[in-house]
């Protein structure tokens, strides 16, 4: 089997060659590679690890073509690598928002193609997808989540068409919140963000590498042989009570927002709703949101 990326790539290799596969890690660079597998080494265990930019469809399928000539085979690929910034929409360029689709859901593309082309269209296989928890948008990540639901879409049509290829799987895994070394690539605004909205985890915790390998794991095994096209969340739940949008163009009234502060109901004595034909409770929403209006109260007071 193939594990495509970085991080947390030691976590799942460890799991898979535990239980006796020959696991070949794929990344662009490759002393972080080189690394990783020395650390599985010591474990105990061995791989193998080749340097692939996922972003050329030409290596995606070179790179297939050269495990099955020494391996044999394909069974499984792990498309694990990825990356994004975190930026609100607003002041996100046109490169930076291209660039991150291109890595995520291009990439992730290319590589599926390419084991589809160079072994499992005629010998079957499975894939899963590493993609995020976007189902409710993504607060500063619009590139990313773009990316991540445009690959569980993807995932849902191969899943139809190439499953009467030898019984090809493909599925996804959204991990939650994970204690990795991806966050190193985070400032420590955005971690202070994230430990933020940890209280609305019904699990009231992070999650952890091992627990991320073990759903890919369950995936990519017989056990789930009869699943196919779904996006398995892995987040203690975090999905289920997900309410953060804390950008700052989800806030009330925003710096430099063209809306007036108050709008209100509608002045015209004419119009067809009228502020008393509002439940009570929206009448005393709006008269809080007039009341920091008037008295001229910042944009990040509490209603």
């Amino acid at each position: 089997m193939v594990l495509i990326g970085s991080h947390p790539i030691l976590g799942f290799a460890v799991y898979f060659y535990s239980l006796g596969a020959t696991v070949i890690l794929a990344a662009r660079k490759m002393d972080q590679l080189k690394s990783t597998a020395k650390e599985i080494e010591l474990l105990g265990g061995k791989c193998d690890v080749m340097q692939l930019n996922i972003r050329d469809a030409n290596q995606a399928l070179e790179a297939v073509n050269q495990i099955v000539a020494k391996h044999g085979k394909l069974n499984g690929l792990v498309n694990n690598a990825g990356g994004q910034f975190h930026s609100p929409a607003s002041k996100m360029t046109p490169n930076g928002f291209a660039t991150v689709v291109d890595l995520n859901l291009m990439g992730t593309f290319y590589l599926c193609k390419a084991a589809f082309d160079g072994y499992m269209g005629e010998h079957g296989g499975t894939i899963v997808n590493i993609v995020a928890d976007c189902r409710n948008g993504f607060p500063g990540m619009v590139h990313t989540g773009a990316a991540r639901a445009g690959i569980i879409n993807m995932t849902k049509t191969l899943a139809i068409e190439w499953g009467p290829y030898n019984g090809i799987r493909i599925n996804c895994v959204a991990p939650g919140m994970t204690i990795s070394s991806g966050m190193k690539n985070y400032p420590e605004k955005v971690l202070d963000g994230f430990i933020a909205n940890g209280w609305m985890n019904p699990s009231g915790r992070f999650g952890t590498e091992s627990e991320m390998a073990a759903s890919v794991v369950f995936l990519l095994s017989p056990a789930a042989s009869y699943i196919t096209g779904v996006n398995l969340p892995v987040d203690g739940g975090y999905s289920l009570s997900r309410s953060d949008a804390k950008g700052p163009e989800a806030m009330y009234n925003p710096k430099g927002s063209l809306m007036r502060p108050y709008i209100g109901w509608p002045s015209d004595e004419k119009a067809a709703i009228q502020e008393v034909d509002a439940p009570t409770g929206i009448v005393k929403l709006f008269e809080k949101y007039k009341a920091l209006a008037v008295n001229g109260i910042n944009r990040d007071s509490k209603l």
